[in-house]
């Protein structure tokens, strides 16, 4: 996976971006009522950070990753990508879903081709020299005329990553990406994913219900309490990188973050049948 010499804007590293979050809050209208589903919610991510949103079911993980996205819009509160307000989905914050969401009708190339759509200065030889080099930093070059359906789902989620990449976004916002992937396959890409962090330099925000995951590619986790979702305590993950999913300095950091989880989920259970 190592890169060629960068040609264009959209090959080459640019700077990550600093994201704050400031007392965001989110309800939803139900047949039953007004559901308050987050907050208030502040917290910033630094520039090239990785951070993990982790918490129960339910908790507002993904609808915090939407508002970050431009998505979904907060009832209170602001969030900020390097001082801009955001308001509406944005070249800069691309989103990779837990569905890999490609078009079964486009070969791999022609997929992440389609993400640079969104780069309409780019000729059609740009585009595709851009759309290659992703391919070969996921290592699919040589899958460019194959179906989706031919595909295993590891390599569907290769491609979806690509495609999120294809534009040069300095934030990437991954909704339980490998969440549907069998183990071993999820094990190959933690390792795949942290050198592409690091050749990309990428602001990162990362939603999981795997501990282990998270300890795995984040610089912090933060655990959110369930509904409304808050942040009910932060973990810093000081491992050096690469980081293997089994180590034993890994494993035992995923085991104090673990156990916080059932402490305040047993506590919400308590609480609630008291």
């Amino acid at each position: 996976m190592t890169e060629p010499e960068p040609k264009m804007p959209e090959l080459i590293v640019e700077p990550p971006v600093k994201l704050v979050v400031d007392g965001v809050t989110k309800r939803f209208r139900t047949e039953d009522g007004e559901v308050e589903a987050l907050g208030p919610v502040s917290f910033n991510v630094k520039e090239g950070e990785v951070l993990c949103l982790v918490g129960p079911s339910g908790c507002g993980k993904s609808t915090m990753l939407n508002i970050i996205a431009g998505l979904e819009h907060a009832n209170t509160g602001k969030v900020l990508a390097d001082g801009n307000l955001v308001t509406a989905p944005g070249p800069d914050r691309m989103m990779m879903f837990q569905e890999h969401a490609l078009f079964p009708w486009l070969p791999v190339l022609g997929n992440v081709l389609f993400g640079l759509k969104l780069k309409p200065k780019l000729n059609a030889k740009e585009r595709l020299e851009v759309a290659q080099f992703y391919l070969k930093l996921v290592g699919l070059e040589k899958f460019e005329k194959t179906y989706v359906h031919e595909l295993s789902g590891g390599m569907r989620q290769r491609v979806a990553l690509a495609r999120a990449l294809a534009p040069n976004p300095r934030v990437l916002l991954m909704d339980e990406p490998f969440a549907a992937l069998d183990a071993l396959t999820r094990e190959q890409l933690y390792g795949d994913l942290q050198q592409i962090f690091e050749q990309r330099r990428k602001t990162v925000v990362f939603v999981t219900h795997n501990v282990r995951e998270a300890a795995c590619l984040g610089d912090r986790v933060l655990l959110f309490s369930s509904q409304p979702g808050r942040i009910h305590e932060e973990f810093k993950i000081d491992l050096p990188r690469p980081r293997e999913i089994n180590n034993t300095r890994l494993t035992e950091t995923a085991s104090r973050i673990t156990h916080a989880l059932k402490s305040y989920t047993n506590l919400t259970k308590a609480g609630g049948a008291a």
